[in-house]
């Protein structure tokens, strides 16, 4: 994939546009899961030997330390030690303080290092149901995502492309995750979007939980564990482009650092993991 120039987050206000816009938390109405009464068109339930990488038929790589647009501070390797199988049905995303690499970051040597997958070159799709199981890292600086991007963006950029992105959560707020778009006229901080907040003090950290994107022609619904949180329409936009209705990727990262998140402290602890039960996609 392409260098994704300003994405990823310039979204620094988003938290507090999701306050504006209201933090859905989970006494939202319920809905059943989506994903049960589709056709799969694409699986992968990560059930590879420990210590495998990714199939390379589903995902690929993206590359380097140049920060991704949000002055992030790892560097993404396509090694083993930061995306493998762990030989019980999950994928781990591995976020590791260090380098013994020596790869070079925009700061200088690159102080830590993780994964970031992405399927541009091997699925793309319009519409449909994109769902994940997850269970989410935490710490001051630890951002994880499950995300897509429009696969024009080779040709027009970003936020031309358009970007949905179905789960975010920066570290601090172990208890919340975030769903927005962006596009021309709504990118970076003006995102449009919302959160979704566990019950009771319970953390995305605790334990997997599911994360829904149903996409259809004009209207985009997040869900979090069959919870509806957020819907939204060209109505939505205020005028702008809705660039939503043509082929879009997958992508999936975790990142350290960044304008939104912010940056590790004394207390972030490492490695930290984003562990993935599995990646589905229904039409």
């Amino acid at each position: 994939m392409k260098k994704k120039t300003s994405s990823r987050r310039v979204i620094v206000t988003v938290a507090a546009l999701a306050l504006a816009m209201g933090t859905v938390t989970a006494h939202s109405p319920a809905h059943g899961n989506p994903i049960s009464t589709q056709n799969v068109i694409f699986e992968d339930n990560f059930d590879g030997a420990a210590g495998t990488g990714p199939d390379p038929a589903k995902w690929r790589h993206d590359v380097g330390g140049e920060g991704w647009g949000n002055a992030e501070l790892q560097y993404y390797t396509d090694s083993t030690d930061n995306v493998a199988h762990d030989g019980h049905g999950n994928l781990v995303i591995t976020a590791r303080q260090g380098n013994p690499a020596g790869h070079q970051c925009w700061y200088g040597t690159c102080e830590y290092t993780s994964g970031k997958l992405t399927t541009a070159e091997t699925f793309t799709h319009t519409y449909g149901t994109f769902e994940a199981r997850i269970k989410l890292p935490h710490g001051q600086g630890i951002w994880p995502a499950f995300w897509m991007l429009g696969n024009d963006f080779g040709n027009v950029g970003w936020p031309y492309c358009g970007e949905i992105d179905i789960m975010e959560n920066i570290g601090r707020e172990p208890s919340t995750v975030h769903g927005t778009i962006h596009g021309p006229g709504y990118s970076g901080g003006g995102g449009i979007g919302n959160a979704y907040t566990l019950p009771n003090g319970e953390r995305f950290t605790d334990d997997f939980h599911t994360f829904t994107l149903q996409w259809e022609p004009g209207a985009l619904t997040w869900y979090v564990d069959g919870h509806r949180f957020s819907h939204l329409t060209p109505a939505d936009l205020g005028g702008n482009d809705w660039v939503f209705d043509h082929p879009f990727f997958m992508l999936v990262n975790l990142a350290v650092g960044g304008e939104w998140p912010g940056y590790p402290d004394d207390g972030t602890q490492f490695p930290q993991t984003m562990l993935i039960d599995y990646i589905k996609v229904t039409a």
